[in-house]
């Protein structure tokens, strides 16, 4: 079995991707610095034999003795309350990161995934976004630290692999959702699920008319496993995600029907740069990985919810 490092480990995808490499009987260790990662997460996961927890930061250098078969990097704040808050440490997390764990990728001789995200393409003026989209990103906006980081990023991961033939791998991740979400993230999901379950207004920014895809958790992570162990050829960037697409008021409202809430909808000023719609072109992830989403919408907002009741109820 192999021995994996996986950065961000004990974050909301880091701990589903943790636990699913660790039933499919592999060495896991989960490096994270706990600004956006979960001591709960990390707690639930110290009860396995074969996870080990590193308390790092990748924006600083690293080295430890031990050899990795396969390295995830997923270190990165994604929610915009978190990745606003300090733009700079996002922007370094991003490339500092990319650089040290490719430097140690290389050292290692490890095969290394990047986790991009559908962020690179910006408001996006093609609709489904396809891989070969280049994007429409606003360069110094409130947003442009995340979504250029990440695009500096997969530059980066490319000209290792071009300068070094170090063997990469590069997903762009849309919306996901699903259980261990952060309840004070900011995300949309996790947003109108607790608002919701407390009967408060729900908060809609915008007209609630642009849309998004959720793909939920179990599915994503198949897909980041699916392309880890992709022919070698298979580099990317795939799209994860979901064609399911459809607004924030239909989100809303199924929401509160779902949670059976008392909770009223009201609408705040859309923030700047923020897309209208997104949705993923899944070609490449059906072609390259015969992956595609099985988990219907419903069935893994249902889950959801009884996670985050169950979360207020302690």
């Amino acid at each position: 079995m192999a021995k994996i490092l996986i950065t961000g480990g004990v974050g909301f995808l880091g701990s589903h991707l943790c636990q699913a490499l660790i039933n499919h009987g592999h060495h896991v260790t989960a490096l994270d610095n706990l600004y956006t990662g979960s001591l709960q997460n990390k707690e639930l996961l110290s009860d396995h034999q074969r996870f080990t927890f590193l308390k790092k930061d990748v924006r600083i250098p690293f080295d430890f003795k031990n050899d990795f078969d396969e390295i995830y990097n997923l270190a990165c704040p994604a929610s915009p309350i978190y990745y606003q808050k300090t733009p700079l440490k996002t922007m370094q997390t991003s490339i500092y990161g990319a650089f040290n764990v490719l430097d140690f990728a290389f050292q290692n001789q490890s095969k290394v995934l990047q986790a991009s995200t559908s962020e690179v393409y910006g408001d996006p003026e093609i609709h489904p976004q396809p891989e070969s989209y280049w994007g429409n990103v606003n360069p110094h906006g409130i947003r442009s630290c995340y979504d250029e980081g990440k695009r500096a990023s997969e530059s980066i991961f490319f000209d290792f692999h071009r300068q070094f033939h170090l063997p990469i791998k590069i997903v762009r991740i849309f919306n996901t959702y699903g259980p261990l979400m952060s309840p004070n993230d900011g995300r949309v999901v996790s947003n109108f699920i607790i608002q919701a379950i407390q009967n408060e207004d729900i908060t809609i920014y915008g007209d609630g008319q642009q849309t998004r895809s959720f793909c939920y958790v179990d599915d994503l992570i198949r897909g980041l496993i699916e392309m880890m162990q992709s022919d070698e050829s298979v580099i990317g960037p795939i799209n994860l995600g979901t064609t399911y697409e459809f607004s924030m008021l239909e989100l809303a409202e199924k929401i509160i029907q779902f949670t059976h809430s008392q909770s009223k909808i009201v609408f705040k000023p859309l923030p700047e740069d923020d897309p209208k719609e997104r949705q993923p072109d899944l070609t490449l992830a059906k072609q390259k990985l015969n992956w595609e989403p099985q988990v219907p919408f419903e069935e893994g907002l249902l889950n959801t919810i009884e996670y985050f009741k169950g979360l207020l109820d302690t």
